[in-house]
């Protein structure tokens, strides 16, 4: 018989439905071992959980390779069962795994020493302590209105984490674009938007873009305006791009943390819900029981018991390094659930532990479904999911009936005071969440050299975001390295879209629910059918493609804007009719970010472009020059002096002949001390000494000044001056 027969035969649907089974029953062990390992690596950053957590990371890339491989023997094309079809064709993409075992074992430690380096970054004072990113430098940006120290945050962050990772990211530029081939992609980017399961989906990011930029043009605008009023026209150009240290944000990705200065009727102010939390002597953990009550009132599921022990709600007090960035975890076994979060009690906190409660709301209602299918139908769909809560829940009728409001009713000017406070944090996140990840396709299909790098981040960020950075950047910085999800390889896409689905989900839950008005102002709290409608979604997890998961619950097959210019609608009208009354000039037309070009073959001597050993030679010049300098005007000074001590010998001798002479007549002239010269003029000798003296001194601050310059030119084009640096004195 033809082999294909028996290769049909062993391969069939029946052997198919065995082989996920097999599947199933390992992938759960192993993949809850790897997130047990990773869980005590980012809870407390050591070398032994490290290197168990890679140990892990192999163990669950092996399983990966192993399945992967074997996947694509089945003819799935010829299967009935749509469950077996897809799970079969979601399994054949293994992503790193497909590396070769000495490839894969640099990649991840690759990746960890990146993660490892921002987590541990820090930004130390002159004479202090130094400071991490949580909380200290996050609360700097948020809440001081100081230009230098909020630069000195900003600068201070980027040379401490990204310009220290740049090389470390080329590599992992060429090690992801490897593992993206071995997968039938032609680079990583391609592997990521494989995801979305769409042919369009560059084209349907870009036509979304595209209908939100009017929203976030006026905004942009306004702010820009109120910018301008508060730091004055030297810092902000009312026709051009925004500093990016100046939009309360390290990343400038969100701006709620400067409300109070673009306040659109500063004289009604919102209740400070914040201030509200602490005197109710709110905690980290009441917090999270808070958005717990928020869920179940939906008919939602409860997190288990497991969950309250096993979470890191706060950060630690022993002092362990952890990794602070919020994150919500599945463990694999259908039982356990945690969030890892370093919670503040503010407001912004308590939202983003709605968004993560979310999250673990997600795992437990698809807990059921096999491990291929415990994801949402695209990755977007997660982040929605957990947005759309928060929605509800800074609502200001949920605000007020949870006692964190004490005004019963907003008129009209403090509905566009909260509408701003909304826009600040999702309207100004638009473009950053769409750019984070054109970027990195970019980088990944070549469109933008590694020699760019940091030219492009800021060409990127001035056409989408209007900003330009602070001080001038060069290829020696790395810009983008100084956000976690772009050295952690984690893809930003899900967020863009997110924004999206997220007023899609919240005008579809808000009808379930039976309310009635602006859409900003609807709370699902305690609304069962409502919490029905997302609980059939949620239960589908990956099992279904995300146009039939997206029609069940919105009765559309696309992502759509519609439902957020719908909910900003009045916030929209008043921007435009207030830039137009400022006669304001939407965009930046016509303006660049000032960027220092780095020329790799040459570099930079006294403003000159010169070849590197032409410039060596000249450093080298100019400080034997300072030297020299200071000894001739050195030897100068000795001269004089002893000049002026040998006129001082020879005038007393002559005045002591005189004497011998006129005899005792003249005593009178004895008495009168003789002149000497100092730089051609006659003095007393006690002056002539103290003007040697300062001449000296003069001397000697001319060479500090000299050498200080040297330094300082320097400095400016290389940070360290190079005989500082091992390489200066290396004889290779």
């Amino acid at each position: 018989m033809p082999i294909s027969f028996f290769a049909d035969n062993l391969y069939n649907e029946t052997m198919a439905k065995r082989f996920l089974q097999y599947y199933e029953n390992t992938a759960q062990i192993v993949w809850n071992q790897f997130m047990e390992a990773t869980w005590n690596y980012v809870t407390n950053i050591t070398k032994k959980n490290q290197e168990e957590m890679l140990h892990k990371d192999e163990e669950k890339s092996k399983h990966t390779l192993y399945f992967g491989t074997r996947v694509r023997l089945f003819k799935n094309a010829r299967f009935q069962n749509p469950a077996v079809k897809r799970m079969l064709s979601k399994l054949q993409n293994i992503e790193k795994a497909a590396l070769p075992e000495d490839e894969l074992r640099e990649y991840n430690k690759l990746l960890v020493y990146m993660k490892t380096t921002y987590n541990m970054g820090q930004v130390c004072l002159n004479e202090g302590p130094c400071m991490p990113l949580e909380p200290d430098l996050k609360e700097i940006m948020a809440t001081s209105r100081n230009q230098k120290e909020l630069l000195w945050a900003w600068q201070g962050w980027r040379d401490a984490v990204g310009r220290t990772l740049r090389v470390n990211f080329e590599h992992y530029v060429e090690l992801s674009n490897k593992a993206a081939r071995l997968n039938g992609y032609r680079d990583m980017g391609a592997l990521w938007r494989s995801k979305y399961e769409s042919d369009k989906l560059e084209q349907d990011l870009e036509q979304l873009f595209q209908e939100l930029q009017p929203l976030y043009l006026n905004l942009h605008a306004y702010v820009r305006r109120a910018l301008h009023r508060y730091y004055g026209p030297e810092v902000i150009d009312v026709k051009g791009p925004i500093p990016a240290h100046l939009l309360g944000n390290m990343w400038a990705q969100s701006w709620v943390k400067i409300l109070d200065l673009v306040l659109p009727f500063p004289n009604k102010p919102p209740e400070d819900i914040t201030k509200i939390m602490r005197s109710q002597h709110w905690n980290p953990e009441k917090m999270f029981i808070e958005a717990e009550k928020f869920i179940t009132s939906l008919g939602l599921l409860s997190t288990p018991p497991d969950f309250w022990e096993n979470s890191m709600m706060e950060m630690p007090s022993d002092g362990r390094e952890v990794e602070c960035q919020a994150s919500a975890w599945d463990f694999y076994n259908g039982k356990d659930f945690r969030i890892k979060k370093c919670t503040e009690v503010t407001i912004e906190d308590l939202l983003s532990i709605f968004h993560q409660m979310g999250h673990i709301q997600y795992f437990l209602q698809y807990k059921n479904l096999p491990v291929i299918f415990r994801a949402g139908p695209n990755p977007a769909f997660e982040e929605a999911v957990g947005s759309v809560i928060t929605l509800s829940a800074s609502s200001h009728k949920h605000l007020l009936n949870r006692g964190l409001l004490s005004r019963q009713h907003q008129d009209s000017e403090e509905e566009l005071n909260f509408l701003m406070g909304i826009a600040l944090d999702k309207i100004a996140f638009i473009p950053f969440a769409y750019l984070v990840d054109l970027f990195r396709w970019k980088v990944f299909d070549g469109t933008i050299q590694k020699d760019a790098y940091n030219l492009e981040w800021w060409n990127l960020r001035l056409k989408y975001q209007g900003l330009c950075p602070p001080i001038p950047r060069t290829e020696d910085d790395f810009d983008p390295g100084a956000k976690f999800h772009i050295v952690a390889n984690m893809p930003y896409m899900r967020y863009f879209l997110s924004l999206v689905l997220q007023f899609q989900f919240h005008e579809a839950l808000c009808k379930a629910s039976g309310h009635a008005g602006p859409l900003h102002r609807c709370d699902i709290y305690n609304s069962r059918t409502a919490g029905k409608l997302l609980e059939d979604m949620l239960k589908q997890g990956s099992s279904k493609p995300w146009p039939e998961v997206l029609q069940n619950i919105t009765g559309k097959t696309k992502m759509s804007a519609k439902a957020l210019m719908t909910y900003f609608k009045p916030l929209l009208d008043w921007l435009v009719t207030e830039n137009v009354r400022q006669g304001e000039i939407l965009g930046w037309p016509d303006f660049s970010c000032f960027f220092e070009e780095k020329d790799t073959d040459k570099v930079k001597f006294l403003s000159l472009k010169l070849e590197p050993e032409q410039a060596k030679l000249g450093q080298w010049v100019l400080l034997a020059l300072s030297f020299v300098m200071f000894l001739v005007a050195l030897l100068l000074a000795c001269r004089l002096c002893s000049l002026e001590k040998k006129s001082l010998a020879q005038d007393t001798s002559a005045q002591d002949t005189s004497a011998q002479d006129t005899g005792s007549q003249d005593t009178n002239l004895l008495k009168t001390p003789p002149n000497t010269y100092f730089l051609g003029i006659a003095m007393k000798p006690s002056q002539v000494a103290k003007r040697q003296w300062i001449l000296l001194g003069f001397c000697l601050i001319l060479m500090l000044c000299s050498i200080g310059l040297v330094i300082r030119i320097f400095t400016q084009h290389h940070r360290k001056p190079p005989w500082m640096r091992a390489e200066w004195w290396s004889w290779d």
